[in-house]
C-alpha cells in the first residue's frame, strides 16, 4: 500500500496537470481558482486508497478521483453562493472574487467535467461509475436544500438533522469509495460494504466538523472557532439543546440565540457553556464514536489482508480523530 502522503501527491501533481487552461478565461479561471485553494482532497484520496484496497491500478483512478474533487468544490461554489458566504478556506469565495453569475456557469461547467472524467473509463465501468454518481449527485442536492430549508422551521429533531448530513455530506464519501471499488472490479457485495463504511465515516466526519467549531482550535481548525454559533446555525448540538434540554436551559439558550452583538466573544462562550451543561457535547462525541467504530467493525468484516486492513483503519482514524 501506498502511504497516505503518497495517495496525496500523486493525486496533486495530476490536478495540477489537469486543470484547464483554455478559452473561455472568465469560465476556467474561478474553476482553477476553488481548485488550487487547497482542502482536505478527502474524497479523492479515499478513491485511491479502495482502489488499492481492492487490488486495482492505482493510476487508473486518477481520472475518478478528480471528479470527486471536482464534483465537491462546483457544490461549494453553488453553497457560497446560496450561503452568500464571502469567504472559503480564507479566502474569496468565487462569487465575491468575480461575480454571481460568473460563479454559477463555472460551477456549472465543473459539475460537467466531473462526469466527462468519468467517461475516461471503458464502456462497462464508464455506464457503473456515471449512474452511481448521478443518484449520488441528487442526494447532495436533496440534502442541501434540506440545510436551506432549516432556517425556516421550528421543529426540527435530531434524525432529520442526521438525515441532511448524510445527504448532503455523508453520501459523496461513500460514493468515492465505491468508485474506487467499481474501478477495480470488485463484486457488487464489497462495492456495496465499502459505499456504506464511507456513509458512517461521512456522518461522522461531518458531526466532528460540528464538534470542532465550537469545540476547536482557531490555529489547527483553520477558521473562527464558534462560527456556527454567531450564525445561529442549527447543528447537532443546536438542536440538541432545543429538543433534549430542561425549559430552564432552552429558555436561557434562546436568549442568546436571539441576540446578535458587535463582540460575539460573550455569545460563543455561553452557548459553549450551555452545550457542556445540557450534555450536547457528550451527545456529540458518543455519535462520533458510534459511527467510527460502525465503520471500523464494517472494515473488519471485509476481509482484507492485515496490511491493507491496517492502513484502512488508520486513515478512518485520522479522519475522525482529527483536529482540523
Amino acid at each position: 500500500m501506498s502511504s497516505f502522503d503518497e495517495h496525496q501527491k500523486l493525486f496533486l501533481e495530476y490536478l495540477e496537470s489537469s486543470l484547464p487552461r483554455i478559452s473561455p478565461e472568465n469560465l476556467y479561471r474561478p474553476a482553477r481558482y476553488i481548485l488550487e485553494l487547497g482542502g482536505k482532497r478527502i474524497r479523492p484520496i479515499l478513491t485511491l486508497i479502495s482502489t488499492e484496497v481492492f487490488d486495482g491500478e492505482l493510476k487508473k483512478a486518477l481520472p475518478a478521483a478528480l471528479a470527486m474533487e471536482v464534483f465537491h468544490n462546483f457544490t461549494l461554489v453553488h453553497d457560497d453562493i446560496m450561503d452568500e458566504a464571502p469567504l472559503r478556506r480564507g479566502n474569496e469565495a468565487v462569487h465575491k472574487k468575480w461575480d454571481v453569475n460568473t460563479a454559477i456557469l463555472s460551477g456549472d461547467v465543473m459539475m460537467i467535467w466531473s462526469y466527462e472524467l468519468l467517461q475516461q473509463y471503458s464502456p462497462d465501468i464508464s455506464f457503473e461509475l456515471t449512474k452511481i454518481f448521478s443518484q449520488i449527485a441528487r442526494k447532495v442536492c436533496e440534502g442541501q436544500q434540506l440545510d436551506m430549508d432549516f432556517p425556516n422551521q421550528k421543529n426540527i429533531c435530531l434524525d432529520d438533522y442526521m438525515w441532511m448530513i448524510k445527504n448532503k455530506t455523508a453520501v459523496l464519501i461513500g460514493c468515492s469509495l465505491s468508485i474506487g471499488a467499481i474501478i477495480s472490479k470488485a463484486s457488487v457485495d464489497k462495492i456495496n460494504e465499502i459505499y456504506n463504511i464511507g456513509v458512517e465515516l461521512g456522518l461522522a466526519f461531518q458531526l466532528q466538523d460540528d464538534y470542532l467549531d465550537v469545540f476547536g482550535e482557531t490555529e489547527k481548525f483553520g477558521k473562527q472557532i464558534g462560527g456556527d454559533i454567531i450564525e445561529n446555525k442549527k447543528t447537532f448540538l443546536h438542536i440538541y439543546v432545543l429538543t433534549n434540554s430542561t425549559e430552564r436551559v432552552r429558555n436561557e439558550f434562546n436568549y442568546w440565540i436571539k441576540l446578535n452583538p458587535k463582540d460575539p466573544n460573550e455569545k460563543i462562550s455561553a452557548v459553549k457553556s450551555i452545550y457542556k451543561c445540557s450534555g450536547a457535547e457528550d451527545a456529540i462525541k458518543n455519535k462520533i464514536e458510534y459511527f467510527s467504530k460502525s465503520a471500523v467493525l464494517k472494515i473488519n468484516k471485509l476481509g482484507l489482508n492485515p496490511k491493507k486492513k491496517k492502513f484502512l483503519l488508520d486513515f478512518v482514524s485520522k479522519l475522525v480523530n482529527r483536529n482540523f
